[in-house]
């Protein structure tokens, strides 16, 4: 079922949803499974499964010669969508990015995809790897989600890059994209990144899911500032609890939001992390509420693998 049958399901109600990461390389599924276990109490109707780059450096075999050696690798989005499916009878969306994967590789990934019965994809760039200061896109790759959203809607249509198949079945994928209510850090400035958005909706985005915030006037401006350039799809809200005292520095640079000033206030005065992760429920609540008052359709958390803090907010909501 399609992210935006769910939303229209729903009629009206907010939804609950999560988003995770894939276990490291080497490490057993069933560390996820209890992560994602309690939080089916509040019946997410799909669950986001990231996909995260292969990263690499160039050793020095000594010999005159450089050798590619992997240093990160999160396998396994495809499989991990099988087993959420085949487990919790819940619709799995994965992410598809540009970053490492050539045009061909990403139509074979979606062929995989859609032979499993997944109806969803989430549409993104990618970020840079560690290695390189700015993204470099693959080789006869996509360069900007517009074009791996592009890309989708053909095959949606049976257009393959073999323009020589015959009769060739079209793909049925819900296309979601991000939203940055903050803009994203390499625009220029919010009504160009809008202008971006709107051009991925009206190449056959349904629906959109924004970076995690914690001002929720930023995501009611964001909205507006939607609505008023023609982007009528569902806009769902990222959510992502503050749970170490760590994060009022590594969320700004990595994610390049603000943090409120009662909040930075709230944790900065936290003696230890047991208090900061009380902190951070106490506002994740208050800022779902008021998101859910407003009649949001979906509220989605970014889990990063950790649960406790995200159940204990959706059980004082759903």
């Amino acid at each position: 079922m399609k992210v935006v049958e769910h939303i229209e399901a729903a009629k009206g109600n907010t939804l609950f949803s999560l988003e995770i990461i894939p276990p490291k390389k080497g490490d057993s599924i069933d560390g996820l499974f209890a992560h994602i276990d309690p939080l089916m109490e509040f019946k997410p109707p799909f669950i986001d499964v990231t996909y995260h780059r292969e990263e690499f450096v160039y050793k020095d075999r000594g010999n005159g010669l450089l050798e590619k050696k992997t240093i990160r690798k999160r396998p396994g989005t495809v499989g991990i969508c099988a087993a959420i499916k085949n487990r919790y009878d819940v619709d799995p969306v994965p992410h598809i990015i540009c970053g490492g994967f050539s045009k061909e590789e990403t139509e074979n990934a979606l062929i995989d995809l859609h032979f499993l019965g997944i109806d969803n994809v989430l549409a993104l760039r990618g970020d840079a790897i560690s290695t390189e200061k700015s993204f470099k896109p693959e080789p006869e790759g996509n360069a900007f989600a517009i074009e791996l959203v592009n890309q989708v809607s053909e095959m949606n249509q049976g257009h393959y890059l073999d323009d020589e198949l015959q009769n060739a079945v079209p793909t049925n994928f819900c296309i979601g994209v991000a939203g940055y209510p903050e803009k994203h850090f390499e625009a220029p400035n919010l009504k160009s990144d809008l202008n971006f958005l709107k051009q991925k909706v009206e190449n056959g985005a349904e629906y959109i899911v924004t970076q995690l915030f914690f001002d929720n006037q930023k995501y009611f401006e964001f909205v507006d500032k939607c609505r008023a350039a023609g982007i009528t799809v569902p806009i769902i809200p990222g959510l992502k609890p503050i749970t170490v005292k760590n994060h009022m520095n590594i969320i700004p640079s990595i994610f390049h939001i603000d943090i409120p000033d009662e909040l930075h206030d709230a944790v900065e005065n936290c003696k230890d992390n047991s208090q900061v992760k009380e902190v951070g429920v106490e506002w994740g609540i208050k800022q779902a509420k008021e998101l859910m008052d407003a009649g949001v359709p979906v509220l989605h958390f970014y889990s990063m693998g950790k649960s406790d803090s995200v159940y204990r907010i959706a059980k004082e909501l759903f």
